[in-house]
């Protein structure tokens, strides 16, 4: 029987709270600074709050305390672009999170039918990844859902053509799959990352109930996942590099790309891994092309006593 749970994501209406959210993003961001930090006295001996008061931050992006406590209470309907942008400027906010701000206080609603269309990558870009025969690449969409791969993507990843549907989302497979806990050598920043794309995502799409679903189901069954989506933290997919530990070839390490097809929805991104040209990872990439779909089941069967 599965598990049971309640949605602690969002309101009953089955999507994130937009106000709830937009207090808590503030709340946070105002609590990482402290006074020093933004060139203000600190009297810190009898403070009785973390980080900048409200009063200070108010200050700092020169509105009234009272208007930046109604927009910290969650009421963003009427502020404008240019208010945003100094306070966003007050917290120090990086481009994702100016982003996100905008997103929380004026939360653009999908229609139901966009809400509950399936997600489905152009066919060109099918194609494109079976043509990617040397490099693991893949499509992903909103909800971290895995949309597409090809043949080197199942080789360092596992063969997610053989998982159900609902099983092939990243969220999912970095925090209830034991496997891929043993895949990331850095395993917290890979999940650290997970959660901050989830919140873009939920900025972006308050009312995807879908989203609000796998959040709550997350939070329910993952310590860690509670954790991290309680920091408020977001980013967007751009690239880095990632140490992966495979049952077949050992430790690699890859740089990876995310780019945004031209003209498609911006929820998707295509993502691209390879590894610098004459190492050791490089070699152990051609290794796993010569193995194909097999690879990760084969190195998992031979380390098994």
């Amino acid at each position: 029987m599965d598990e049971q749970y309640t949605d602690p994501a969002g309101p009953a209406s089955g999507g994130l709270d937009p106000r709830a959210e937009l207090s808590e993003f503030l709340r946070t961001r105002r609590a990482r600074l402290k006074p020093q930090d933004v060139g203000l006295p600190d009297f810190g001996r009898h403070r009785r709050v973390p980080g900048l008061r409200r009063e200070e931050l108010a200050q700092l992006a020169g509105v009234s305390v009272a208007y930046y406590t109604r927009l910290e209470q969650g009421n963003g309907r009427n502020v404008s672009a240019e208010v945003l942008d100094a306070i966003a400027h007050a917290l120090r906010l990086t481009g994702a999170e100016r982003a996100h701000l905008t997103h929380l206080a004026k939360p653009k609603r999908l229609r139901k039918r966009q809400a509950a269309r399936t997600q489905q990558p152009r066919p060109a870009l099918g194609q494109l990844l079976e043509s990617m025969d040397t490099i693991p690449a893949y499509v992903v969409g909103r909800r971290s859902e895995i949309l597409a791969w090809n043949r080197m993507a199942a080789a360092l990843f596992g063969d997610w053509g053989r998982m159900p549907a609902q099983e092939r989302n990243w969220a999912r497979l970095v925090f209830l799959n034991p496997d891929y806990r043993e895949l990331f050598v850095e395993w917290e920043h890979k999940a650290s990352d997970m959660v901050a794309y989830l919140r873009m995502d939920a900025g972006r799409h308050p009312d995807d109930p879908q989203l609000s679903a796998l959040v709550g189901e997350l939070s329910v069954k993952s310590e860690e996942f509670r954790r991290l989506w309680a920091a408020h933290d977001v980013k967007e997919k751009s690239h880095g590099v990632k140490h992966v530990r495979h049952p077949l070839v050992g430790e690699l390490t890859l740089l990876w790309e995310s780019f945004r097809p031209s003209g498609d929805s911006t929820d998707q991104s295509l993502v691209t891994y390879f590894a610098e040209p004459g190492s050791p990872s490089a070699e152990a990439l051609r290794l796993l092309a010569s193995w194909g779909t097999d690879a990760r089941r084969s190195g998992a069967e031979a380390t098994t006593p």
